[in-house]
């Protein structure tokens, strides 16, 4: 005789759907593109900075700082008196001892403002301090 109830114990079998190799798949292509991610430092302003021929790319600049064309300092997305350029580029040092500083300056600010500033970062102890320019557009 047949045994009805195991036939249908059988037919009964439910479908699974494995989804632990999709959600591997997921964190790979995350950490891919987490990892091939550049994150670009930027000063937190607008500044539209002077040209100049002998402008040379800086590869690795840690600490930025911007003048825009009222004279108001920027660190890390917020203003600084000029009197306070000193202590945060210290701090900014102690975290990346190797850092160097680029002062970025839109061309409509003073050369006294970006001169205080420099020095500031010389006197912090700063082993390399640049001013930032673009190179002319090719006509």
């Amino acid at each position: 005789m047949i045994n009805i109830t195991a036939a249908r114990r059988n037919s009964r079998s439910v479908a699974e759907l494995n989804i632990t190799p999709m959600i591997d798949m997921v964190f790979i292509l995350l950490i891919f593109f987490l990892v091939t991610t550049s994150f670009v430092k930027e000063t937190g302003i607008d500044v539209s900075r002077p040209t100049a021929s002998t402008a040379v790319a800086q590869p690795k600049a840690t600490i930025l700082i911007g003048i825009d064309a009222a004279n108001r300092i920027f660190i890390d997305h917020r203003e600084v008196d000029v009197r306070a350029v000193r202590a945060n580029v210290e701090r900014a040092l102690a975290e990346n001892p190797e850092g160097s500083v680029v002062v970025v300056a839109d061309q409509g600010s003073n050369t006294g403002t970006a001169i205080q500033v420099m020095d500031g970062c010389r006197m912090a102890g700063a082993p390399n301090v640049s001013l930032a320019a673009k190179l002319p557009q090719a006509r």
